[in-house]
């Protein structure tokens, strides 16, 4: 019961923001108001249904260890550095003044308050992500002793959910590479959280690397204005 409740209720929570973000196009407010419900509502109800414990508790975990989080640090400044390598191969072929257009008008994300979003990203969306993915799918699918899907599935459904937001910036050879690294992260950030029993490591590595992406970000609006 306890797996087919985080599968189920995973897969639905990214089935609804894929919706909102490709169907009804909503603006960034309201998809991050949706995504903060869904991302700690349903493991919330996890928590206090099946493992009797408070989201706090979960939060803070015992076995933290400043050591341990080097590796988090280490990822991270090579995650950072392989985002801007990347970029700087690939740019030619990337249309930047279409992903501005639409941020612009679909998600209502301008030059004006990118860098107010780009916080938020950074700090805010990496901890729900990560909350998210590890700290509620694969960590309590592995401590249920279901460890091969644990890392197969978070890292599959960590892929295929950020498709609902980059679907339409790239051609589907980009789009393809950008799914295959995404998942392949996703197993990374799997492997870090199982060093340290908690999501802290993956998110310190989440926060580095969409700080590069941010520069980008920042670097395209300057591009186009």
């Amino acid at each position: 019961m306890k797996r087919q409740y985080i599968i189920i209720s995973a897969l639905l929570a990214c089935i609804a923001l894929y919706f909102i973000e490709q169907v009804i196009i909503t603006d960034y407010l309201v998809k991050t108001i949706t995504k903060v419900l869904l991302f700690t509502l349903i493991p919330t109800v996890y928590m206090k249904r099946f493992k009797k414990q408070r989201v706090e508790q979960a939060l803070h975990h015992p076995q933290i260890n400043h050591r341990r989080l080097k590796l988090g640090f280490l990822f991270g400044i090579a995650a950072f550095a392989i985002i801007l390598l990347v970029y700087y191969f690939l740019h030619p072929v990337i249309d930047l003044d279409r992903i501005a257009s639409e941020l612009q008008t679909k998600s209502k994300i301008t030059p004006a308050n990118f860098i107010l979003v780009g916080l938020y990203i950074t700090l805010g969306n990496s901890f729900l992500e990560e909350f998210f993915f590890r700290g509620f799918v694969f960590l309590n699918l592995y401590e249920l002793n279901h460890k091969k899907t644990a890392y197969i599935y978070s890292a599959l459904l960590f892929g295929f959910y950020h498709i609902a937001i980059f679907k339409t910036w790239f051609n589907m050879g980009l789009t393809s590479l950008a799914l295959v690294g995404l998942i392949g992260i996703g197993f990374v950030f799997n492997w870090l959280d199982t060093q340290s029993k908690n999501f802290i490591n993956s998110w310190i590595v989440h926060i580095l690397a969409d700080s590069a992406i941010i520069l980008i970000g920042l670097k395209m609006f300057e591009m186009i204005n």
